[in-house]
């Protein structure tokens, strides 16, 4: 009696010593979440929760809980442990009470590696119980790793990434002006054979020789505008500007005449010249020019503005002599049209001798043909043509980037970046090449100097944004765009309806538009459509691979 008593009262030392039994299986009630796990923004992040029982965990007793991911092929991934102890243990550990259990939380991030879309997310348990050691069986957690943000497009040749073009500045037809003027003495509008013969009118009737022998220009117009000085009475100056206009416009028709030329004549006159006087006041030295300036803000009325500007005597004297005698004038204006070569002409001068071509006509003549072979083509003679000029090296790129050959395109952006390193379309193609090799970081560095390039701009940090992991930033991005990229980003964000209306208005579908429309029907739970567009995206082998294990078709794979 007395030994069972003693058995009995070690047995009990031992419970109080040690707590329970240490577990033989790690608990079962744990949430994991997102579920099934996802990839966002380069890492694989799941949070599990769960509640350590009452009596579970001895006073005693120490847990390590380490989430750990296995691919197909065996490889092993183990994310950072936690540590759990017991309320007898002397650490800096989680506490677990005995009596009452507690609480199980713990985050697992993995860096994503290839392959991972196809592992399985287990926790593992091991730790002391006393002196002893103890290890549990792996609990499987997750099967399977979502990658869809993974299908954005970063590679050359898409509508969702477009390089930029650096624009030529071709005109078919260019205006050539040419500015004469007469002037006149006070109250005058005869012209004196001293005005005929300025150096100004001397161009004005050589402008209109060399027009009427050139086979690539024609006449516009000419343009006479006859003025008076703001002072005198305005009836006076009405007649006087006019007859100077008159004037001016049977001095022109007789060298038309002598040249054989018709021009359209265009005569006006203006009766005081307020817009001249001030323009000039504003330019001049004149004393006391601030309170003219003044007069001419107070006042509109004509006679008004004359008399206080004559009671500023001093000041007065020197707009008599320094600004009136320039308002007493007729202005002539020639505009001549200089027709540029045909489409035609720059096409064929482009196969047959490509330096008759200015640099504005060559690279215009890209822009006539479609095949980015032969945009290439041409390009590339802009650049022997003209080396020093950054749009023929930088569309040169564009064309090799369209064509998928990115190292090429790549040294080409790079040699027009040293020509023209502030050029907003110039760091917007760098960016896009650092963005193909998965650079963000130097694709953000590119794109920040690329303001102005417009949406194309907007779509590139899109597809940024989808590859950090900020869906809804990219969908801002993207707005209403009918692309890719735009589709995946909604689909990402939940956004149903809207990455539909994109994906239906993709402008060149290809096997990605038909595998974001399979992922559309399987979250829709549509098996038909699924069954569709599953099928037609499989014509790339790539993605029938990935289609065999994607998480995103469980329920509909069949």
């Amino acid at each position: 009696m007395k030994k069972q008593s003693l058995i009995l009262t070690l047995a009990l030392v031992v419970l109080t010593f040690f707590g329970c039994k240490p577990p033989k299986e790690f608990i079962d009630s744990i949430k994991a979440t997102p579920n099934p796990a996802e990839y966002k923004g380069g890492k694989i992040e799941v949070v599990f929760e769960g509640n350590f029982p009452d009596k579970y965990f001895g006073k005693k007793m120490t847990m390590t809980v380490t989430p750990v991911l296995t691919t197909a092929d065996g490889k092993v991934y183990k994310a950072e442990a936690v540590n759990y102890q017991g309320e007898k243990i002397e650490d800096n550990n989680t506490v677990i009470k005995y009596k009452v259990g507690g609480k199980y939380t713990q985050t697992a991030v993995w860096d994503y590696v290839e392959g991972m879309e196809t592992g399985v997310i287990t926790l593992e348990a091991a730790g002391t119980y006393g002196k002893k050691e103890y290890t549990l069986d792996p609990i499987k957690i997750l099967e399977g790793v979502n990658i869809t943000p993974l299908l954005v497009t970063v590679k050359a040749g898409t509508e969702d990434l477009k390089p930029a073009i650096a624009a030529d500045k071709f005109q078919r037809i260019i205006e050539e002006t040419t500015d004469a003027q007469i002037k006149f003495l006070v109250n005058q509008s005869s012209i004196r054979s001293s005005e005929k013969k300025t150096e100004a009118i001397v161009n004005l009737t050589k402008a209109i020789k060399d027009a009427q022998a050139a086979e690539n220009k024609e006449f516009k117009s000419l343009e006479i505008s006859s003025y008076a000085s703001p002072e005198g009475e305005l009836d006076w100056n009405e007649k006087l500007s006019n007859s100077r206009g008159e004037a001016s416009s049977k001095y022109i028709n007789r060298e038309l005449k002598k040249l054989k030329a018709s021009v359209n004549i265009d005569s006006k006159f203006t009766a005081e010249d307020w817009d001249g006087f001030q323009k000039l006041v504003e330019a001049s030295s004149i004393e006391d020019k601030a309170v003219i300036l003044r007069v001419l803000s107070m006042y509109t009325d004509p006679q008004q503005r004359e008399q206080e500007i004559k009671n500023i005597a001093v000041a007065y004297k020197a707009i008599a002599d320094e600004i009136l005698p320039e308002l007493r004038r007729s202005k002539m204006t020639l505009t001549v049209n200089v027709i540029g070569k045909s489409d035609a002409e720059i096409d064929s001068l482009v196969k047959v001798d490509a330096k008759q071509l200015n640099v504005e006509e060559l690279l215009y003549a890209a822009t006539l043909v479609s095949d980015n072979a032969e945009k290439a083509a041409i390009y590339t003679k802009a650049t022997e043509i003209y080396p020093n000029d950054y749009r023929s090296f930088n569309n040169l790129g564009m064309a090799l980037y369209a064509q998928g050959k990115c190292e090429e395109a790549a040294r080409c952006f790079a040699k027009a970046l040293e020509m023209a390193p502030n050029c907003p379309n110039v760091n917007y193609n760098n960016g896009l090449i650092a963005l193909s090799k998965n650079d963000v970081a130097k694709a953000e560095e590119f794109f920040g100097k690329a303001g102005g390039v417009g949406k194309d701009l907007d779509y590139a940090n899109g597809a940024i944004a989808i590859l950090k992991g900020n869906y809804k930033k990219a969908t801002e991005l993207f707005g209403a765009a009918a692309t890719n990229n735009a589709a995946l980003a909604n689909i990402l964000n939940k956004n149903n309806g809207a990455a539909r209306k994109a994906l239906e208005n993709v402008a060149n579908p290809n096997a990605v538009t038909a595998y974001l429309k399979a992922i559309l029907a399987a979250r829709t739970n549509n098996a038909a459509d699924y069954e569709a567009n599953i099928a037609e995206a499989s014509k790339c082998a790539k993605l029938a691979e990935r289609a065999k294990t994607d998480i995103e078709f469980v329920g509909v794979r069949k």
